[in-house]
């Protein structure tokens, strides 16, 4: 349902914490569902999922991982030979050459090796805040908070933060827990938004966050609008086609 607004106002801090709760309880071994076996394989896995779904990133990279298993066979790959393989990927050339290049960063300056750092990380090609904290979080087990497309919407929608910014809408979310959950909140809110809260329909019946949400009330009052105005849409078409048929007849 594509132009549902957002709330004006965050909800206030005991609900945002019950809501935050419930996500917990829903999605309690919530984990990144990108297929890694290293630093290096989850930071070209992150890279290439920009604008693309996880699953079709796992399909693509078992066949990359093949011909290049580490930085420093990434960093000696031809560049058309990485295109063919990302090429599902959505936006391929890019992205071939940004993981191409930052191979290359890694064993020239890091030894081949992720750093755990993330300036360090932030300045390899196509590595960007969201990016580095998801390898800080999940291979480092960083007080690190990710906000992609789904975590920005679903903590929009929670009425957690009114943040028009990836990083308003980290630093809203993060002053709401401990920093130890960082890591974990960035995966319930991601997993919710795939199973529930999803763009551009939420699913609002099932959501066990609906009686708390702010914008449970704005989506059925959007889909009041929408069905009168369907309904009165069919009747028009309805009284067209009924003046048609009788002037054929």
């Amino acid at each position: 349902m594509a132009g549902i607004p957002f709330p004006k106002r965050k909800v206030s801090r005991a609900i945002a914490l019950k809501e935050l709760d419930l996500l917990a309880a829903a999605y309690p071994n919530a984990v990144t569902a990108l297929s890694f076996r290293s630093p290096y394989e989850l930071l070209v896995a992150v890279i290439l999922s920009a604008q693309c779904t996880d699953a079709r990133v796992n399909l693509t990279t078992p066949t990359l991982f093949e011909a290049y298993p580490n930085a420093t066979a990434l960093a000696r790959a031809n560049l058309e030979d990485v295109e063919r393989i990302v090429k599902s990927c959505g936006f391929f050339r890019m992205k071939a050459k940004n993981i191409i290049a930052a191979a290359r960063v890694l064993v020239e300056e890091h030894d081949g090796e992720v750093p755990q750092d993330r300036a360090a990380l932030e300045a390899l090609p196509g590595v960007g805040r969201k990016t580095a904290s998801v390898v800080l979080s999940v291979i480092f087990e960083e007080a690190a908070f990710a906000v992609d497309t789904h975590v920005f919407r679903v903590a929009r929608r929670l009425g957690l933060t009114t943040g028009r910014t990836p990083l308003a809408v980290e630093r809203d979310v993060t002053a709401l827990l401990a920093c130890e959950q960082w890591r974990h909140a960035h995966h319930w809110l991601i997993l919710h938004g795939r199973a529930v809260c999803k763009a551009p329909t939420p699913l609002c019946e099932v959501c066990p966050l609906a009686q708390l949400c702010p914008s449970a009330d704005i989506v059925a009052r959007t889909k009041a609008v929408r069905a009168r105005r369907g309904a009165v849409g069919a009747a028009a078409r309805h009284r067209v086609r009924s003046a048609s048929a009788a002037k054929r007849r």
